[in-house]
């Protein structure tokens, strides 16, 4: 429930945190034993991995556990949740039957240029703090700014171009496949925006609150795209 300054996301909290991470393992394993290994299937089950580590990260981070600090933590997140854009216009890309290579590339590019930076580089995350109901990230301010454009642009075109792939195509099964990740889209980028409108307070809360609402995102593509959109064993 949100109110004013004093917000609580009691379906942020650690508890929730472990029970997200082992619902998103859960349907990784069930794709990989499910579903017949083409590159949309690597591609979600890839997806659903990144999202998983990106929830331990964070339940390790308030949990203080295996021994690592919470920057450490915060690193092996940040380097999960980065590979998301670019895995999705991939998946995209392969549900659509669209090659889009300069587009995957780039975005790979700039995938591995994040990831790079967020672990490698000293001041690319500075600090992490459990709130009990949400992690909250410091990063560096000029390189946040650019990892924005990244994040939520990618995350836009996939949106966007689901929709108009589905409009050209003339498969049912397809076209169903590409309105299903028009559908995970929208879970994840409009309540995260909704939030941070009412309180800009939560801007370094984002990738814990996004990440939040992913699990939509993973249980609509296991349970609605993939069926579509794969081929079962």
């Amino acid at each position: 429930m949100l109110k004013s300054k004093t917000t609580q996301f009691n379906c942020f909290s650690p508890p929730v945190m472990l029970a997200t991470f082992l619902i998103e393992i859960g349907l990784a394993t069930w794709t990989l034993w499910r579903y017949r290994q083409t590159l949309l299937v690597k591609l979600v089950t890839a997806i659903l991995v990144c999202l998983a580590v990106f929830q331990l990260a964070e339940f390790t981070i308030c949990e203080n556990m295996f021994g690592l600090s919470g920057i450490t933590w915060a690193r092996i997140g940040y380097v999960a949740i980065t590979a998301l854009p670019a895995l999705g216009i991939h998946a995209l890309a392969t549900i659509a039957g669209r090659k889009a290579r300069l587009l995957v590339w780039v975005s790979y590019a700039a995938m591995l240029a994040f990831m790079g930076y967020f672990a490698f580089v000293g001041h690319g995350i500075t600090a992490t703090t459990c709130g009990g109901n949400y992690v909250i990230f410091k990063t560096n301010a000029a390189a946040t700014l650019w990892y924005a454009y990244y994040y939520y642009g990618l995350e836009l075109i996939t949106l966007f171009a689901a929709v108009y792939f589905a409009i050209k195509s003339g498969n049912r099964r397809t076209k169903q496949a590409l309105y299903g990740l028009t559908l995970a889209y929208s879970t994840l980028l409009v309540p995260t925006a909704t939030v941070n409108i009412l309180n800009d307070e939560l801007i370094h809360a984002v990738p814990s609150i996004m990440c939040g609402f992913a699990v939509f995102l993973a249980l609509i593509v296991t349970l609605y795209v993939l069926p579509r959109s794969a081929e079962v064993k």
